[in-house]
Formats: structure tokens, sequence, C-alpha cells
């Protein structure tokens, strides 16, 4: 890596496969969503993938050719007729990608995250993002392991770049995001929310970074989007440190 810091537009949305709380299902208006702040990197969660519910589409491809964005898909359930889980759309080539299944406890959801390694123009080091989908049940257990399996393989590279992007279904003062918080920094210093969708009261979803002297965070927010999912998105403008 040159001198100059190198700025990156991160994106992370639970998209509610496209349907929005009108009741419509409607990809195009999550791909203008996404397509409006031009970033480089979205982490998307529930997203389907040839499942009937959302008219059979294979969404993560077809996100991909709305945005112009290579795409990454993580199935983690099986259903009807397909699959559903987790996506990373990339403005840069995705070089390697691999589909984590997180701890399942007592018979819940199956969660996973998905992790890519990307090639930046201008960027000699590789960029490891992390994109997730937590459990949403009150018992925390699972939320707790999960963050303890990321936690786990994040620091097995510890002066590798990472990005940790998703919807963790944790409030910022949980055990879950203090868990995460021992190995991540948050691009939010304080609580953004972004549920319930009309009039936001608590953030359960993140943007995270690693290691804490190589970034600086130019600009973070939560979307003023209402409708199109059931969730807001958050944004930040990120800015990678040369290397000393």
């Amino acid at each position: 890596m040159g001198d100059e810091p190198v700025k990156l537009r991160i994106l992370s949305y639970n998209i509610h496969h496209a349907e929005g709380i009108d009741g419509r299902l409607d990809l195009q208006r999550i791909a203008n969503v996404i397509r409006e702040v031009k970033p480089d990197l979205v982490a998307l969660q529930e997203v389907d993938q040839n499942v009937r519910r959302s008219q059979s589409v294979d969404q993560p491809a077809e996100l991909a050719r709305l945005t112009d964005m290579n795409v990454v898909f993580g199935a983690n359930i099986p259903l009807q007729g397909g699959h559903y889980g987790n996506a990373v759309l990339s403005r840069f080539p995705i070089v390697k990608q691999t589909n984590h299944l997180l701890p399942n406890l007592a018979d819940g959801e199956q969660r996973g995250y998905i992790e890519v390694t990307i090639e930046i123009p201008g960027v000699a080091e590789p960029l490891r993002l992390m994109a997730t989908h937590f459990d949403h049940r009150p018992d925390e257990r699972e939320r707790l392991e999960s963050a303890d399996a990321i936690n786990a393989r994040a620091k097995d590279q510890p002066q590798q770049i990472v990005l940790l992007a998703g919807d963790m279904n944790a409030v910022p003062d949980s055990e879950t995001m203090k868990r995460l918080g021992s190995t991540w920094t948050s691009a939010s210093a304080v609580a953004m929310s972004t549920i319930p969708v009309t009039k936001p009261t608590r953030q359960i979803d993140f943007i995270l970074y690693r290691p804490q002297d190589r970034w600086r965070v130019v600009d973070v927010k939560v979307l003023d989007e209402s409708v199109a999912s059931d969730h807001r998105p958050i944004f930040a403008v990120i800015e990678l440190q040369p290397a000393e």
C-alpha cells in the first residue's frame, strides 16, 4: 500500500427477502437503496435464492445485476425449493469466498457468516470481510457463541485488515456486542437505531473493523429508508491507513 489512506464505502442491510413493510416484494427498490450510496462493499441479510415466497428469483444474482457489483451468496437454510442466507456485494474482485455455519443451539434457525477476501486497487494487502446474521431469540447464548466463533476466526491473522458487518440481533450494551468489542471496533461510536424501521429506537445492525489503528471513520449514518425492508440500512465511510 502507498502512503495515502484509501476510503471505503460500506453498507449493511437486512433486506427481509425484499418484502417491504407495505407488503410489496420489490427487489429493484432494494437495489435502488444500495445504489444511492455508491457502496464498495455490501453485507446483506435475509436473502432468498430461488425461494417460492419471493417468486423463485435468484436474489443474489439479480441484485448483482441491478447494482453492477460482484456477488457471493452463503446458503444457511433450505427453504421452499431454494435457500435462505446472507450475501456480499463487492465493487472489487472477490478472490476467495467461504460460508461458515455458526453454532446452532436448541434447534434455532441455522445462522452463518460469509468470509470473503477482496483485492482493492492501490492496496497491497488483501481485505477480509465477514458478513453475518446472528440468532434473534431472547436467550443470548447462541449469539455469544457466534461472537466467540467470529472472534476466534479474526484472531487467527491478527494483523490482517478485516471488516465485520451484519445484523447482530443485539443492542450496543449487550453482552454479545461487548464480547465482539474485545476484538472489534464499531464504526458507530454511539448507538444509531436501525429498528423498528418506521421509528427506530434500537441498533442491532453494525459495521465493525480491526485492527483498530488501521482504520479511521470518516462518516457513519443510518439511511432514511423506512419502507423497502423491516430494517434501516447502516452505512459507513471508513479510511484504511497505510501500514507503518
